[in-house]
């Protein structure tokens, strides 16, 4: 099982109002850090009751596009450059998020899961986030069933969104103060990657991980039990600013052996 780590599958730019610098500043990063592909995955939410907008309306998807499709032309023969979304799965918003999708052409899809909506309740917790004060405040028995909820809902979202990659998969309640304290829900687990495989769904080895707690996105049992089902690995970094594209690439090959080992 191999990972190219002169392939960088998820960019962010400031189009997503929680990064820095412009699409060109991170194609020119890409260019001097010696890379041969990247991926812009903006974001995009549907129905998400939050009090910070990180995701992209469709009038910035087609400056989005305008700009991507120039940046191809212009820098087409030093780096591939493709155009691609990283989808926040909302099983109350699927048909409006399969129209949505339907309507452009992208170079590639990624699932995510960011914002959950608890029982009862119509606000939704940023899963991923550090300064949702709600989310530093669950009850630890709350917190295991919204973390069960992320990956029985990222199963059916395989199911029904055309997704070419899961990204950062087990990045939920990544900021969660009792987080050493909730044991992942290996049967859930192995059950999204079963369906990842049954619908040829790769898995992003996203190299955040590392600043955030010492290892990638996802760890090192959920990569080895991956690469038994021999999903494809893709790496991806979720820069948010220029000089973070690549970061952490070096390891990857190791990274990916000492999984294979286990």
């Amino acid at each position: 099982m191999s990972i190219d780590p002169l392939s960088d599958g998820h960019i962010h730019t400031s189009l997503c109002h929680h990064a820095t610098g412009s699409m060109e500043d991170y194609v020119l990063a890409a260019i001097k850090a010696g890379m041969k592909e990247i991926c812009f995955l903006e974001h995009m939410e549907e129905g998400i009751d939050s009090h910070r907008t990180t995701w992209l309306t469709e009038d910035d998807f087609a400056v989005y596009f305008i700009e991507g499709e120039r940046l191809k032309e212009k820098y087409g023969k030093k780096i591939k450059i493709e155009i691609g979304v990283e989808v926040g799965y909302n099983p109350d918003h699927v048909d409006l998020l399969q129209k949505r999708l339907s309507q452009r052409s992208w170079d590639r899809i990624g699932l995510s899961y960011h914002f959950h909506r608890p029982v009862g309740e119509d606000y939704h917790l940023n899963l991923v986030s550090k300064s949702d004060i709600r989310l530093q405040q669950l009850p630890l028995e709350q917190a295991k069933r919204i973390e069960e909820a992320y990956y029985a809902n990222l199963t059916d979202a395989v199911e029904k969104i055309p997704a070419a990659v899961i990204c950062h998969l087990d990045g939920v309640l990544r900021y969660y103060p009792g987080r050493d304290q909730v044991e992942p829900p290996w049967h859930l687990i192995e059950a999204l990657l079963d369906t990842m495989q049954n619908n040829n769904v790769g898995l992003e080895v996203n190299t955040s991980g590392l600043a955030i707690r010492g290892e990638v996105f996802p760890c090192r049992k959920i990569l080895t039990m991956a690469i038994q089902r021999r999903l494809t690995l893709v790496a991806g970094s979720d820069s948010h600013r220029p000089e973070d594209i690549g970061h952490g690439f070096e390891k990857l090959a190791e990274i990916v052996r000492q999984a294979q080992l286990q």
